[in-house]
C-alpha cells in the first residue's frame, strides 16, 4: 500500500508542479488540478477496495496518514478557487473579505481544538476509534460529510485530518494575499525615482565615494541594492553604467551638477519671498 501511494502522490504533485499553480494563476489551471487530483483519489480508492490492507496498523496509516495528503490537496485548490471566483473588487473589499475567510479558519479550529490537539501531538490512544472503518460514534463530533461519503473508503475522520492539513495552507495562501495587498499599497505609497537609472547610479557613487555610510566601509553592492529596494527599481549592472559615466568626455557629473543648480535656484527663490 505505502509503494503505491507513494508512486500515486508523486505524480500528482510533478503534476501539479507542471502546471505551475501559482496565487496569480489562471482560474483553468486550478480546474486542472483539482480535475487531476480526484483522479489520484480514485485510483487510490480502487486499489483499497480491491486489494484491501494486510492488518488494522496499515489500515489506521493510511487512514490517518496517506489518504488526507491526496484529499488535502482537492479541498485546498477547490477553496482558492472559491476564493478567486467569490473575490470582490477594490482594494478595501479584498482586504475585508480575506480576512473573512481567516476568521471563518479559524472557526474551525475553535470547534475541533480537541482533534487538534490530538492529530497534533501525535497521539494514538483514540485511532481505532478514528481510523478504522465501521468504527463511527456520534459521541465523538462527527462531520455530516462522513454519512454521506463512502464507508468502504472513509473512517469517522480521516476527512478532519485532510481539513486539518489543507486549512493549514490556505491559511498561508490568505495570508499571503494580504500581504501583497499591504506591501503593494506601501509600494504605491512610497516615493518613485522617475530620473534615469544612469543618474540614480551617478548618485549612489558619489555617495559611495564620499563615505557616507557606515563610515565608509559599506560595500558598493549592498548600498546599490538598498536603493533599489527603497524605490523598486533594477539598476543591473550598475558598475558598467559607472564605467560609462567615467568615460564621458564632458560634464562627467551632470546629474550631481543639476542638483546643485536646482538647490541654490530652490534657496534664491525663496530668498526673494
Amino acid at each position: 500500500m505505502e509503494k503505491f501511494h507513494d508512486t500515486i502522490l508523486t505524480k500528482l504533485e510533478l503534476s501539479i508542479k507542471e502546471l505551475e499553480v501559482e496565487p496569480d494563476c489562471p482560474l483553468q489551471r486550478i480546474e486542472e488540478v483539482i480535475a487531476i487530483t480526484i483522479n489520484a483519489l480514485s485510483e487510490v480508492k480502487e486499489f483499497v477496495l480491491k486489494k484491501g490492507f494486510k492488518n488494522i496498523a496499515e489500515e489506521i496509516y493510511f487512514f490517518k496518514y496517506q489518504k488526507p495528503v491526496i484529499v488535502s490537496k482537492l479541498i485546498f485548490y477547490n477553496a482558492v478557487y472559491k476564493i478567486e471566483t467569490k473575490k470582490p473588487y477594490g482594494t478595501k473589499p479584498i482586504k475585508k473579505y480575506l480576512k473573512k475567510e481567516l476568521k471563518r479558519l479559524k472557526k474551525f479550529f475553535d470547534n475541533n481544538i480537541d482533534f487538534y490537539k490530538y492529530y497534533r501531538s501525535n497521539n494514538t490512544v483514540l485511532d481505532e476509534n478514528y481510523f478504522l472503518r465501521g468504527k463511527h460514534d456520534i459521541r465523538l463530533w462527527l462531520d455530516t460529510f462522513y454519512f454521506e461519503a463512502d464507508h468502504r473508503f472513509s473512517t469517522s475522520h480521516d476527512y478532519k485530518v485532510a481539513k486539518i492539513i489543507a486549512n493549514d495552507l490556505i491559511q498561508v495562501y490568505l495570508e499571503d494575499r494580504l500581504h501583497n495587498i499591504n506591501q503593494k499599497k506601501a509600494s504605491d505609497a512610497s516615493p518613485k525615482w522617475t530620473a534615469s537609472k544612469t543618474a540614480l547610479t551617478e548618485l549612489i557613487y558619489a555617495l559611495y565615494s564620499h563615505g557616507v555610510f557606515n563610515g565608509g566601509n559599506a560595500d558598493i553592492k549592498l548600498i546599490a541594492k538598498t536603493f533599489e529596494d527603497a524605490f523598486n527599481i533594477e539598476l543591473g549592472d550598475f558598475y558598467h553604467t559607472f564605467m560609462e559615466l567615467k568615460a564621458r568626455k564632458m560634464n562627467r557629473t551632470k546629474f550631481l551638477d543639476s542638483l546643485c543648480e536646482a538647490l541654490i535656484k530652490k534657496m534664491d527663490e525663496q530668498d526673494e519671498k
